[in-house]
């Protein structure tokens, strides 16, 4: 069951796991090929915004949804599985309940590894991949992060963060998003990505979640990315402190239709920052896919 609200692009999609809002764009008739884009660990939909206008302006229309990794304002389920693999189920339900087939997914940061979990299981109804800055392999999470994440498995710790978040100083600085762009984000936007961290649910979601990531699953997932045949390009900023170029090497390399395009002095939020770059690679994944038939 689809609730929309067509003024605004968004919509929530009732799912066995809880409600699912989304922003969907472009032409609801389009006869291109869907595509599905999959955010990270603290932040919201948003982040795909300026990507999803300009494939709008080409004719495409793109759903993405806000997944419940501690941005998200509605609480899922109790007892809802949200580990990794869980997570990868609720997409893989998304896509279902919308009816969409030959599907373009393009993950960032965790979405990237959700793309993953994806690809190495039931794609049916995926047609494409674009994957940019990303976990990958026995990277996940980064180093750099395992504290981000322990604190996550931890409501309590959690709780005891969001009020020093609340300063626009912290949250754009070097302890908040600031390592993630090359320059400031706004501060409204991140704002609005830990708002949510003051619900108990919310924390209870990200706690589900970050207590399943561990970096077995994505190498055994990598395993089995062979499977996928279809096209899959990696869009890589070269200078990401958490996700380095090797890391997107790695993965134009472990699949067997893939190309790999870096972007100088790009980090992990591409698709805020390098928009056009993000949009031409969904358009030429659409170009590469080949139609389904039926």
């Amino acid at each position: 069951m689809m609730t929309d609200h067509a003024s605004t692009g968004l919509a929530v999609a009732e799912l066995p796991q809880g409600g699912l809002s989304y922003r969907a764009a472009g032409p609801p008739s389009s006869s291109r090929p869907p595509v599905v884009f999959l955010h990270g660990l603290l932040v919201d939909s948003r982040l795909w915004e300026p990507v999803a206008d300009r494939l709008a302006a080409e004719g495409v229309r793109s759903y993405a949804p806000t997944l419940p990794l501690g941005a998200h304002q509605r609480p899922m389920n109790a007892g809802a599985d949200l580990s990794p693999q869980g997570v990868a189920g609720l997409v893989g339900d998304f896509i279902a309940a919308l009816g969409l087939d030959n599907v373009t997914i393009v993950g960032n940061d965790t979405g990237g590894a959700i793309c993953q979990l994806l690809l190495a299981g039931d794609a049916d109804r995926i047609g494409a991949a674009v994957l940019t800055n990303c976990d990958a392999f026995g990277t996940f999470p980064p180093r750099a992060l395992a504290p981000l994440f322990f604190a996550g498995r931890h409501p309590g710790i959690v709780a005891c963060l969001v009020p020093g978040l609340r300063s626009a100083r912290v949250r754009t600085g070097r302890l908040g998003f600031g390592p993630l762009a090359s320059a400031p984000l706004d501060a409204e936007l991140t704002r609005g990505w830990i708002e949510p961290l003051a619900s108990r649910a919310i924390r209870r979601d990200l706690a589900t979640f970050a207590r399943g990531v561990r970096p077995g699953l994505l190498l055994d997932a990598a395993g089995r990315f062979g499977q996928f045949t279809g096209p899959v390009r990696i869009l890589w900023g070269d200078d990401d402190a958490y996700f380095g170029p090797e890391l997107g090497r790695r993965l134009s390399e472990a699949f067997p239709h893939a190309s790999l395009v870096t972007v100088p002095g790009g980090r992990k939020f591409l698709p805020l920052e390098h928009p056009d770059a993000v949009a031409g690679e969904v358009l030429a994944a659409l170009r590469d896919a080949a139609p389904r038939e039926g």
